[in-house]
């Protein structure tokens, strides 16, 4: 079997995506749009999302360890399942061939680069359903310097809260290790919530919750929320200067406005 899922598989799983690559096919989203995604708003993702016929995007109602701090980066997604035997020792016979070391959680660990976020579909479990204490998130905080969203638990909540440059969005706090599951796999498509996530996406964690941006939609997202922003700050500026009403600002522009708009960017270089 294959752990991680392989190159192939994923570039076809991702096809839209016409970007750089990982070496292992993952879509590998500008630094640059990474970086100006933190300004979007929730809404404004949702808005271009919809738009493009992606109705189910959107998680909510999680703990978040670093409340008020924003989470993004490019997902690694992995499942988690119930505990069965049988798959259990067949999937820990290939994480010895493979040569991964420690516990099946750790393995996601292991393969997270700069700028990911992890992704873990832990079926709603909490209690026994620990991914991460603050070991493990001491490795996640130095391997992303981003987060994690976690659809189960963590543990060791008062050393977690010390990392200062992790994020991670979760189900519930709780004193147990993790119990009784096994790794269906690393890259896959997986499910968080009504949401279904494919390797590479935008993650965007807000304190509204956390949005999942397919890649090939990841540029459109930023660009239209930097315009809506432009946008905002020209209508408040002529507002303030009295040059138009509230009635003419706060609604679809006339041609008047809408020239006036793009004259101001040019002055705003």
């Amino acid at each position: 079997m294959n752990i991680e899922n392989p190159r192939e598989a994923l570039m076809e799983l991702t096809r839209l995506y016409q970007g750089e690559r990982f070496p292992n096919g993952r879509p590998h989203v500008p630094d640059d749009i990474i970086e100006r995604m933190k300004l979007v708003t929730t809404e404004e993702a949702w808005s271009v999302l919809r738009k493009h016929g992606f109705h189910r995007q959107f998680a909510g109602n999680w703990y978040i360890t670093h409340p008020g701090k924003i989470l993004v980066g490019r997902a690694v997604t992995a499942m988690m399942l119930p505990h069965r035997p049988d798959m259990h020792e067949v999937v820990a016979e290939q994480g010895e061939k493979d040569g991964r070391i420690g516990g099946q959680n750790s393995w996601v660990i292991d393969t997270l680069e700069q700028g990911d976020v992890m992704v873990v579909d832990m079926f709603g479990k909490v209690k026994d359903g620990t991914f991460v204490g603050d070991n493990l998130s001491t490795s996640l905080q130095a391997r992303t310097h981003a987060g994690a969203v976690i659809d189960g638990g963590i543990r060791d909540f008062q050393g977690v809260a010390r990392l200062t440059d992790c994020v991670i969005y979760c189900r519930g706090l709780d004193p147990t290790a993790i119990l009784d599951t096994t790794l269906a796999g690393i890259n896959i498509p997986i499910r968080i919530d009504e949401v279904t996530v494919l390797p590479g996406d935008v993650v965007l964690g807000t304190p509204t919750g956390v949005i999942f941006i397919p890649p090939h939609l990841a540029q459109e997202v930023v660009e239209t929320s930097e315009d809506v922003r432009m946008r905002d700050t020209f209508g408040k500026q002529r507002l303030a200067e009295s040059k138009y009403t509230p009635g003419e600002i706060d609604r679809a522009w006339d041609a008047h406005i809408e020239e006036d708009y793009q004259g101001w960017l040019k002055d705003q270089g």
